[in-house]
């Protein structure tokens, strides 16, 4: 076999269908659209969720409680998980999402107290839970409250 020979496998291509070339062609005419309506028209688009008049199925499905759009996303991250960093560096949300522990849409970052840690870090976040606190000082680091 040589590469001039190599070509897509038998019947996995289809020639595109060429409309509105006369009569003979079998697709002439109206093209494939058939008579009249909105649909033989150019520029013609219906919505996604249109189901030909039927109520649709987003408005037929019932809504249950409240989303609040003001609401506070937090990013939570566990002790254990600072375990990569240097000793003395300062941790920030920056320093946190560059090396992938946090990611996507977060508005403030809360740092947890699974697991141990064993080098002095300077953790700069919105918000600490009691048991990290301890365990962070403990092992001779700083936490610093973000506004």
């Amino acid at each position: 076999m040589k590469i001039h020979e190599v070509g897509p496998k038998q019947g996995s291509r289809r020639t595109r269908k060429r409309v509105g070339r006369g009569r003979s062609s079998g697709h002439g005419k109206t093209s494939c659209r058939g008579e009249n309506g909105a649909k033989s028209r150019s520029g013609y688009s219906r919505k996604g969720a249109f189901e030909g008049g039927q109520m649709p199925l987003v408005r037929r499905i019932p809504k249950r409680g409240f989303k609040n759009p003001f609401r506070t996303q937090w990013a939570e991250v566990n002790i254990d998980q600072l375990a990569g960093f240097e000793p003395g560096s300062t941790v920030d949300p920056d320093a946190l999402s560059s090396i992938g522990l946090i990611g996507g849409s977060y508005d403030k970052v809360v740092v947890m107290g699974r697991g141990q840690i064993g080098v002095a870090l300077n953790i700069k976040v919105h918000r600490f839970t009691s048991s990290a606190v301890a365990k962070i000082t403990e092992a001779g680091g700083t936490v610093e409250l973000l506004g």
